[in-house]
């Protein structure tokens, strides 16, 4: 996936024109050096220099792979990719934006603010994933970014990937294995069993945290723009709520067709990300006035153009029973059908499902994923999610809380839920919980469920 996201964006770029090219290596304090490239106009720089843009990539990738965004915005700006540390072809080992990581990005600022063809007052910053993990976290840290982008990340790491104390183990697993584990700093590994087993959680919240921007963001007047994808299962659409209600500067909220599985970037609506990009970086680096929206949902499939709005849209809470129950052992599944729908629903936020169940033997998890089955093409995961049950026993009610997705459900389309141990009952597929052991003996019995999901009033796809 990494490799067919790298070389779209390549393509992307091609065509463009090019800019001139300078490759550089940056020298931390520690003696680790970064590899970079340095995009600059041809055109003679003003009088106070070019301003500039940095821009930071995923994990497991590497500067060139943003080689399209760095040439939609190179022109009025400078722009400097690097390999951050344990990357492509830079030294070092990979901590996930831990201490180090921010020191390196601190680093670079002043590095690129220190040549003299740069405006070092005018220099901003642009993160995918990862990258926009550290764009925040050094933001909150002081580095004094001009402005700012971030696309597809999180605000807070710990409740991006444990939500409700349950590890998705899939997507930290893949998470993982994109950077060899060679090139994975001891702090890592030192917590890499734990997260994908859901154990020692005081631990792991303490390393998420300083790999985290939210509990700080409340004090950000830096212009941020949150760019996030509608079905993104890793980082979700509440990630860039959550920092957009915080933030007291200047902000705007971009909910576009891009995004970690069960999407993809770059995604179709690519070009319209980096126009607006552009657009904010020239309003905050050049001084240029722009008119933005507040915030911008994207349809699916990608239409180009976006459905604007002043505040978060509006949506109506849709509840659905769902009775039944079934007494599971090891892969069991349980199986919850509505009717179909009448009409187009159009989810945006994060659905409920609260459950009535009977645990024995220690049993650790439940999962619960909601499918839509079409007429005609295939099976649609409007969103999942779990819940940690360690240490419960005899009759709870549990309230799953599902990722907040913005997810068509077709006209007509009957929603299924599966709720298990795993989200491999679902679909053998479907990694993003996946089965890990639980003690033989472990038993639930899964009684009546309901479902609330929040829809738009006014769905923007079809």
């Amino acid at each position: 996936m990494l490799l067919l996201c790298a070389a779209a964006i390549a393509l992307l770029a091609a065509g463009r024109a090019s800019a001139s090219t300078q490759e550089l290596a940056l020298r931390m304090d520690d003696g680790v050096d970064l590899a970079a490239t340095l995009y600059e106009p041809s055109t003679a720089p003003p009088p106070a220099g070019y301003p500039a843009i940095v821009l930071f990539h995923g994990l497991g990738g590497k500067r060139q792979d943003l080689a399209a965004v760095a040439q939609r915005f190179v022109g009025p700006f400078a722009v400097l990719a690097f390999d951050q540390r344990g990357h492509g072809q830079s030294d070092g080992l990979v901590s996930i934006d831990g201490p180090r990581e921010i020191a390196d990005a601190r680093a670079v600022f002043n590095q690129l603010a220190a040549r003299p063809e740069i405006d070092k007052a005018k220099i901003g910053a642009w993160g995918l994933s990862l990258g926009g993990g550290a764009v925040l976290r050094s933001l909150v840290e002081g580095v004094p970014w001009a402005a700012v982008e971030t696309v597809q990340t999180w605000t807070d790491l710990y409740s991006a990937l444990a939500p409700q104390n349950l590890a998705k183990s899939g997507a930290i697993f893949q998470f993982l294995s994109s950077v060899p584990q060679s090139r994975l700093d001891p702090s890592v590994l030192a917590i890499r069993d734990d997260a994908l087993a859901s154990r020692n959680l005081a631990k792991l919240r303490a390393w998420a945290d300083v790999r985290s921007s939210r509990k700080l963001l409340s004090k950000v007047r830096t212009p941020v723009f949150l760019f996030q994808g509608r079905r993104d299962f890793a980082f979700d659409i509440a990630q860039a709520k959550a920092g957009y209600a915080l933030l007291k500067g200047p902000k705007r909220l971009y909910v576009g067709d891009f995004g970690h599985a069960p999407s993809t970037f770059p995604g179709p609506d690519f070009a319209q990300l980096t126009s607006l990009g552009r657009r904010w970086f020239t309003r905050y680096l050049v001084g240029t006035p722009a008119a933005l929206a507040q915030v911008a949902l994207a349809p699916s499939p990608w239409r180009g153009k976006v459905k604007t709005y002043k505040r978060l849209p509006a949506t109506r809470r849709l509840s659905i029973a769902l009775p039944g129950t079934d007494r599971l052992a090891g892969a069991g599944r349980a199986l919850r059908e509505s009717g179909p729908f009448t009409g187009r629903a159009e989810t945006f936020g994060s659905g409920t499902v609260r459950v009535t169940v009977r645990l024995s033997g220690g049993w650790s998890r439940l999962v619960a994923v909601l499918t839509a089955q079409p007429r005609k093409g295939k099976e649609v995961v409007v969103s999942e999610g779990g819940v940690n049950t360690t240490g419960l026993k005899g009759k709870r009610r549990l309230a799953i809380r599902l990722i907040d997705t913005a997810t068509l459900i077709p006209q007509g389309a009957p929603l299924r839920l599966i709720l298990a141990s795993s989200s491999l009952a679902q679909n053998p597929g479907n990694l993003l919980y996946l089965n890990l052991p639980m003690p033989k003996a472990a038993r639930i019995t899964v009684g009546p469920a309901s479902l609330v999901l929040p829809i738009l009033r006014k769905p923007v796809s079809r």
